[in-house]
């Protein structure tokens, strides 16, 4: 039952970042504007980092094939990605500060889901797990 759950918990954790990532990636002009329009350099490397730090380390999680690689990325990109685009504590109080810090706290929730899996693993049912069945995975 814990190997089912996991599986599940996988796939609908890494879901808004598979989805995220292939957006980005088919409008990478796009990204590289908006990360050029807060001011940080190398915006078209950048928009490629992000977008295959999505893809990949969403894949990664879902297949469960180097799980905690890939969720140590995602992890790397939501804190990357909430410092610089949900910065509420920066903002006057207000409705646009509201946004911003449920955005946050909704990425810091991501982001203990992606420790959670670093420390439980993937599951059996996993590249990982098939790998090495013991129950570390």
């Amino acid at each position: 039952m814990m190997d089912g759950a996991l599986l599940i918990g996988r796939i609908m954790l890494v879901a808004l970042f598979l989805n995220s990532g292939y957006g980005k990636l088919m409008d990478i002009p796009g990204l590289e504007a908006r990360l050029a329009g807060i001011g940080l350099p190398m915006p078209i490397v950048l928009a490629w980092a992000a977008a295959l730090a999505e893809v990949i380390g969403g894949l990664l999680v879902v297949l469960g094939w180097q799980t905690r690689l890939g969720a140590l990325a995602l992890i790397a990109f939501t804190a990357a990605a909430t410092y610089y685009f949900h910065p509420f504590w920066a903002m006057e109080p207000g409705q646009a500060q509201t946004l911003q810090m449920i955005q946050a706290w909704k990425n810091l929730g991501i982001i203990g889901g992606l420790v959670i899996l670093i420390g439980a693993g993937p599951g059996r049912i996993s590249i990982d797990g098939r790998r090495d069945p013991s129950p570390a995975y």
